[in-house]
């Protein structure tokens, strides 16, 4: 999409980082057009249609060797050339009127603004969930030369990554909210839903345990319960129906996983130890 900049395209790249997103991918393709100046793909293999979508919409791609997703998204970052940088993943779009907010913010003045932030909705079963998971601000928008610099990238530990821009001269960066939505299509279904929060359970497990985190069974116990009560209770997810309910339950069940898996890599630990 690089040549996108002649028909009035922002100074925008969108970056992405892949694997077998044929399902959602278009979409967010289609919320770029005309948008961004260029969208740079990194695919770790892909066996579905996602690299024809992405070549047939003129994104620039890379294939990688997948490196967990704090290093590929870095990679991705660095390897844009617009001055502006906006983080997206394959499961993600822009609704119109985060696009229409994105225009006003980059053809308006932007001294002295270092990113901004974007909520972020789970489309769940035909709609929006208006309360579970809500708000849920991501900062996704940020200068490239802050990522050239070192004072923007990916922190975090797999797979929760976290795009952050550090202060400077004893300030701290000055970031912006846009105003949309950006759609998260993570929900397909409830069963597949639940077996890939199963694999994200494990992944950030292990990289907690191998940090020295530990699971026990009053965690198993308490960790899900404090998890379905902050979704029903202070998030309301209740208002959003059996959809919301579902999404708790979801969360719970994550939650619970995470501590099973802490609990069981303790033990073996222990046994291989004794």
């Amino acid at each position: 999409m690089a040549e996108r900049g002649a028909d009035g395209g922002l100074p925008l790249s969108v970056f992405i980082v892949c694997k077998n997103g044929e399902a959602t991918i278009g979409r967010l393709l289609e919320s770029a057009r005309g948008v961004a100046r260029e969208v740079v793909a990194l695919d770790s293999g892909s066996t579905d249609g996602t690299l024809g979508l992405l070549e047939g919409a003129g994104a620039r791609v890379q294939r990688v060797e997948w490196a967990g997703y704090i290093r590929t998204k870095q990679r991705a970052a660095e390897a844009c050339t617009q001055e502006w940088v906006l983080s997206v993943d394959a499961d993600e779009s822009m609704e119109a009127d985060l696009v229409e907010s994105l225009r006003t913010a980059l053809r308006g003045d932007t001294t002295g603004v270092d990113g901004y932030w974007v909520n972020r909705k789970v489309w769940y079963a035909g709609r929006f969930l208006e309360h579970a998971w809500q708000p849920e601000w991501k900062l996704r928008l940020v200068r490239r030369s802050l990522i050239v610099s070192g004072r923007a990238g990916f922190t975090g530990t797999d797979p929760h990554d976290e795009l952050t821009i550090k202060g400077e001269g004893g300030k701290a960066a000055v970031t912006r909210r846009l105003k949309g939505t950006l759609r998260h299509d993570t929900i397909a279904d409830m069963p597949r839903f639940l077996a890939g929060q199963v694999r994200l359970a494990t992944i950030g497990a292990e990289n907690r345990a191998r940090a020295g985190g530990r699971g026990s069974a009053w965690r198993m116990i308490g960790s899900p319960v404090g998890a379905f009560f902050k979704q029903v209770v202070r998030r309301s997810a209740w208002r959003d129906g059996w959809r919301g309910w579902a999404a708790a339950g979801a969360t719970a069940c994550h939650a619970m996983m995470k501590q099973v898996v802490l609990m069981e890599r303790a033990g073996r630990d222990g046994e291989q130890g004794g």
